[in-house]
């Protein structure tokens, strides 16, 4: 009894440090990201040479997308070092090709957004983690309405429909809280199974790959709930 009971705090001890790590590293992320793009926005020659290179903006969004993969499909070869430089570079170059909703949207308009994001982030990772229901089976459905929503979205870059892109951005919206919820249950899945005697650079790379989940699904959703409540600049 004396052996559970020393075990049990320290097991809850772990999955907290785990959890706490996880979260840390996506507000590291979020907040490289955040500053980067509001330095690159008032930097008229930094916006010169991205927006007015398509060529350049093409290979920021594609090293972008080779990151995501490198760190999701390659972490178990990666070492913790080199996962983590990988998720700030990473959350720096989105700060670079995000930096154009500041030229889109005000300011008052991207800090409410911001905080509504938030508040439904932290909803959605609530439920995630303390409902009963096994959200597994949401997994296949959601990834299929991530790529209906990237076909509709080229699509319409073409038929640049508002009613389309208002119509995306709620769906848009319903696929992020989900995955947000689903996410955080996969989360708190790996915090309770991962064994006690794990090296410290396996949990980093660990909590690395749960953070970069996280973040994603923060950006998109903020994207989304831009594109409903965020007012244009005249």
């Amino acid at each position: 009894m004396a052996q559970v009971s020393v075990a049990r705090p320290r097991a809850e001890a772990l999955v907290n440090e785990f959890v706490r790590s996880v979260y840390n590293w996506m507000a590291v992320g979020l907040g490289l990201t955040g500053v980067v793009a509001y330095y690159v926005s008032t930097s008229p020659s930094i916006l010169r040479l991205i927006y007015g290179n398509p060529i350049l903006l093409f290979v920021l969004i594609a090293a972008e997308l080779g990151l995501v993969f490198s760190i999701s499909g390659m972490v178990t070869r990666l070492s913790a070092s080199t996962a983590t430089l990988l998720f700030v570079i990473y959350s720096a170059l989105n700060g670079v090709t995000l930096s154009f909703i500041f030229l889109v949207y005000t300011r008052a308009s991207i800090v409410s957004t911001f905080f509504i994001c938030a508040g439904t982030f932290l909803a959605c990772s609530i439920y995630g983690w303390t409902t009963k229901r096994d959200l597994t089976s949401w997994g296949g459905f959601l990834m299929m309405g991530l790529i209906g929503i990237i076909i509709a979205s080229l699509v319409n870059m073409f038929i640049r429909s508002s009613a389309m892109d208002l119509i995306i951005s709620y769906i848009g919206v319903i696929v992020f809280v989900g995955l947000t919820a689903h996410d955080t249950q996969r989360l708190k899945h790996m915090a309770l199974t991962q064994p006690a005697d794990l090296e410290a650079g396996v949990v980093r790379k660990g909590a690395i790959l749960g953070a970069l989940s996280l973040y994603l699904d923060f950006v998109n959703l903020f994207l989304m709930l831009l594109r409903i409540f965020g007012s244009s600049k005249e």
